[in-house]
């Protein structure tokens, strides 16, 4: 049975496409939105996921309104980690805009669907809390082993997360969570950069 039935004819469809290299091509996830009919496809090609900054994305969260319905080929292809996919999908949530994944079977739109906000959202906060407490068990740790830990951290756990959240979730950009925190964007930027790596 399709996933595609029920999305509401008074939003847009708005895909999104991205390939990690410049070797590989985007024709299969291309075909894909276009077959079911997107009303805009933004794409990325050759840009890792990891990277913080992706301009095809970035429009695309643009782009995008109350109503419409953000369409990838993979889940994967959306988020640069787990916790920032959880965090983009709760952002849809909170501005009202549908999602759907084609391979997954995701589809917002229906009821069952709307679960899936609710399951990420609930993700997002358990790996905060998990990196969180593993980054404090690994210091305690490593203060019982008599470890010198370095200079200290200018920012605090609970801080870069919370920023992370606030970033992804509202759209905000780095530069302006910084000026918020009063803290240097380059040191914001390396203790997130750091935290979506572990």
């Amino acid at each position: 049975m399709s996933v595609w039935p029920h999305i509401a004819a008074t939003g847009r469809r708005i895909g999104y496409a991205r390939v990690s290299t410049k070797d590989q091509k985007l024709r299969m996830q291309l075909d894909a939105l276009n077959a079911v009919d997107c009303d805009l496809i933004f794409e990325d090609h050759g840009v890792s996921g990891g990277k913080a900054a992706r301009e095809g994305l970035d429009k695309m969260l643009g782009e995008s309104n109350a109503g419409d319905t953000v369409i990838v080929f993979k889940l994967d292809r959306l988020g640069r980690s787990v916790l920032h996919l959880a965090d983009l999908l709760v952002r849809f949530r909170q501005e009202e805009i549908h999602f759907c994944s084609l391979s997954e079977g995701i589809n917002t739109t229906t009821p069952g669907g709307k679960l899936v906000y609710h399951l990420f959202s609930a993700f997002a906060e358990f790996q905060r809390d998990i990196i969180a407490e593993n980054t404090r068990a690994g210091l305690d740790a490593a203060r019982k082993r008599g470890a010198t830990l370095g200079r200290p951290q200018t920012l605090e756990m609970g801080v870069v997360l919370e920023a992370h959240q606030t970033i992804n979730q509202q759209g905000l950009s780095v530069a302006e969570v910084a000026r918020r925190l009063q803290v240097d964007r380059v040191t914001l930027a390396r203790h997130i950069a750091k935290l979506t790596d572990s």
